[in-house]
């Protein structure tokens, strides 16, 4: 196997960890909602949402964190998936994904 397909297998990895960690940071009614692609779907969003608005290249504050609007990401996510035709997600339901991926990425950081 490549380095290339190394990594691609780690990235899916990584993924499906996440995925599993946001399905068990959801009450039972909204892991029933969201289907895995949309879940995954919505984490790309999230992605996009923080490269086109600067928050990987911001600069950490005194106590080592960047300020991230968590109400902002979701209204992106909304409506960008009504936009692309991906469904009428709720923003309470997103609210949630998005915590439950900062919440993730939090602990992953500290594990570094």
């Amino acid at each position: 196997m490549s380095a290339i397909d190394d990594e691609l297998m780690q990235g899916a990895a990584e993924d499906a960890a996440e995925i599993e960690y946001i399905r068990n940071y959801l009450p039972q009614e909204l892991k029933e909602k969201y289907s895995d692609d949309d879940l995954y779907y919505i984490l790309d969003v999230i992605i996009e949402y923080y490269t086109q608005n600067g928050v990987f290249d911001a600069a950490p504050d005194d106590e080592g964190y960047v300020e991230i609007d968590l109400d902002k990401a979701v209204d992106y996510v909304v409506k960008k998936a009504k936009k692309e035709h991906m469904g009428d997600y709720d923003p309470d339901d997103v609210l949630l994904v998005v915590q439950a991926d900062f919440d993730y990425n939090e602990g992953e950081e500290g594990e570094e």
